[in-house]
């Protein structure tokens, strides 16, 4: 008996929140990285597992226009090293996603007077 994309995303999720309190963070940086992954799994349908690069940042840019930048950013940072970590992904692979996805936006400073 196979077990549905739902149900396999919240046993990864279970997961992920008991990794989160065991390595001691606080509970707004656990709701946090809980948030983002909730988010992109309600997205695509909790089949995260295996997202590709254009997927995140499809996704990342209708985030953009829905939410604030700093929202968008932490979720893009936590949600990339989350789900590369749920995945079983290569810390160097995180790093790479990370870097890459970041590099696809633009931040223009502005002196205030």
């Amino acid at each position: 008996m196979s077990t549905s994309p739902e149900e396999t995303f919240d046993r990864n999720y279970a997961r992920h929140l008991q990794h989160l309190t065991l390595k001691g963070l606080q509970p707004k940086s656990i709701e946090a990285y809980s948030r983002a992954i909730r988010r992109i799994g309600e997205r695509f349908d909790h089949q995260i597992d295996a997202l590709s690069e254009q997927q995140l940042l499809d996704y990342f840019t209708e985030l953009v226009a829905s939410h604030s930048w700093s929202s968008v950013k932490l979720d893009s940072i936590l949600t990339t090293t989350r789900y590369t970590h749920l995945t079983d992904q290569t810390k160097q692979h995180a790093l790479e996603r990370i870097n890459r996805l970041m590099d696809g936006f633009s931040i223009t400073w502005v002196q205030v007077k």
